[in-house]
């Protein structure tokens, strides 16, 4: 994808509309400087309003992606060209949220877990040293513990890495 050329198409359809940048922006619910900041390619709207702006402008999102009109007979190759683009360009596949969502548990949780995994270890070779079995029971503790902990972590990385409606869509 080409951002300033999507840029460009984006201020060429808007100027075609008669709409100024304010105008558009506040159709979309967005700021004038988030339309500057589009126009000029430094970045791209936010997927949720792909669809209002394709809308707004009269064009597809096939349209959209490759930042120009596209003619009927080039528009089954061209959307092909834009899905590949996109999913070659995907900044944060769902591999990569996984280990972003894991990560942040293991940073957000390590005191916790340490603190615990002390504790654990500390009665298993006390029961060891005094020889009183306590530390069959710590073990057992200790295990039961790490399943907890390890299910509360995947749930954690499926909410978030496996969330597919964003709470802009549950609003609309």
């Amino acid at each position: 994808m080409d951002q300033e050329k999507i840029g460009k198409f984006i201020a060429n359809l808007r100027k075609e509309q008669k709409l100024t940048q304010e105008q558009l922006a506040e159709k979309l619910g967005v700021s004038d400087k988030s339309v500057s900041r589009w126009e000029n390619g430094k970045c791209l709207p936010d997927v949720s309003l792909y669809k209002d702006l394709c809308n707004i402008l009269g064009i597809t999102l096939n349209e959209f992606f490759s930042g120009e009109k596209i003619k009927e007979e080039k528009f089954k190759e061209q959307a092909d060209n834009n899905l590949f683009n996109a999913l070659e360009n995907s900044s944060f596949t769902l591999k990569d949220k996984i280990k972003y969502y894991s990560d942040k548990w293991d940073k957000e949780h390590f005191f916790e877990l340490t603190i615990a995994m002390i504790a654990i270890v500390g009665f298993i070779i006390y029961g060891f040293i005094k020889d009183n079995g306590i530390q069959y029971i710590f073990m057992i503790i200790g295990f039961t513990y790490g399943i907890w902990e390890n299910n509360r972590k995947k749930a954690y990385i499926e909410r978030n890495a496996y969330r597919q409606i964003s709470s802009k869509n549950k609003e609309r």
